[in-house]
């Protein structure tokens, strides 16, 4: 069963092409993945993340109570401010990548495709005496991302309010009539990035607003394309429970200098006294073949790697994907791939591929 992003009908109006991913019916393309590729390069593109969770944390504990748990520095945060970070279980193995959004009464947090619901159970089963309230606000709001070096501008031009400079850190503003907050965004697609929330209810204002002031209706292959070409994980895809923390890229993720979480003397043990055996790297593949998440990755006919994710970059006009690939073959390393019996060339990458 697939569910409807709230805009669904706005999607269609624009021309989008329409199919079921990850439980939800995506805007795939609005006609040419390229134009909407180039326009976050070159301007201004806007997408719909209402497929991705949200999670509200309220209650006299709630900074301390997260703290405890995620990977990341929470309590120290004002209102405004944000980071991201992760939930591991106690060896050190990820079961969930978040936003965290500090309010003035409460903390957001922004959960991938599909993972509110068990995301909500994993931080339930810490919560004992606690004074803290978690609850499922995904529904409530619409969450449209500005991405592009001018979508801090167009932001502004929309609210007359000057997004934050710092990486996560929101702002209260006014959009379309209703209230909003510009959450400035981690770059995900390598660009600059404004995430714009208003409530559910004046969405399709806020999109065709942003439409009107020249942003450019982007779809998930265009996503795809900017996200790998940035080298960013996607939690269900690149990243799941069986994943440690320092095989992904992740400093961004940790502070080293807070408390005890689940998990934290696995990662700390990792960084000071050993490695990981596997890292997250970017293959560039020769010829055209796609490869499929899970083909696997070869050096003399022996498996050395998995591939997560692939797409055949706009940017670079030829195949990427991003794979785990044992430590020993650094960027440089050439391996093969294997597209059904058939196997690739491939060179590894560190990532991201375009900077």
């Amino acid at each position: 069963m697939t569910s409807r992003l709230a805009l669904h009908d706005a999607h269609v109006a624009a021309g989008a092409t329409v199919e079921p991913v990850c439980g939800w019916e995506t805007p795939l393309t609005y006609g040419d993945a390229a134009a909407e590729y180039r326009a976050v390069r070159a301007a201004a593109g806007v997408i719909d993340l209402g497929a991705r969770g949200l999670l509200e944390v309220t209650g006299r504990d709630r900074g301390k109570f997260l703290h405890a748990l995620l990977s990341n520095e929470v309590k120290g945060l004002a209102p405004g401010q944000g980071c991201a970070a992760a939930l591991l279980d106690p060896h050190g193995k990820v079961q969930v990548l978040v936003a965290v959004w500090v309010l003035e009464d409460r903390i957001l947090l922004v959960t991938p495709s599909g993972t509110a619901a068990p995301a909500l159970e994993a931080l339930d089963r810490y919560l004992f005496a606690e004074k803290v309230e978690l609850r499922d606000a995904s529904g409530e709001t619409a969450r449209l991302l500005l991405a592009g070096p001018e979508a801090p501008a167009l932001a502004e031009h929309l609210t007359g309010v000057r997004p934050p400079e710092t990486v996560w850190a929101s702002v209260r503003a006014t959009l379309a009539g209703a209230e909003a907050r510009l959450v400035t965004g981690a770059g995900e697609t390598g660009e600059r990035e404004v995430w714009v929330v208003v409530p559910a209810a004046t969405g399709t204002r806020a999109w065709d607003a942003a439409r009107a002031a020249g942003a450019h209706p982007v779809g998930l292959v265009a996503l795809e394309s900017l996200r790998i070409e940035s080298g960013a994980p996607r939690f269900g895809h690149d990243v799941d429970d069986s994943v440690l923390l320092p095989e992904i890229p992740f400093e961004h993720l940790v502070s080293h200098t807070k408390g005890c979480y689940p998990g934290q003397e696995v990662v700390v043990r990792i960084r000071d006294r050993g490695h990981v055996n596997r890292l997250l790297r970017g293959l560039v593949l020769e010829g055209d073949g796609v490869p499929a998440p899970g083909a696997a990755v070869e050096v003399d006919g022996a498996t050395v790697g998995r591939v997560t994710s692939a797409t055949r970059s706009i940017g670079l006009d030829r195949p990427i994907a991003l794979a785990f690939v044992r430590r020993a073959h650094g960027p440089g390393a050439r391996v093969t791939v294997r597209l059904g019996d058939t196997a690739v060339a491939a060179t590894v990458t560190a990532l991201p591929f375009l900077r």
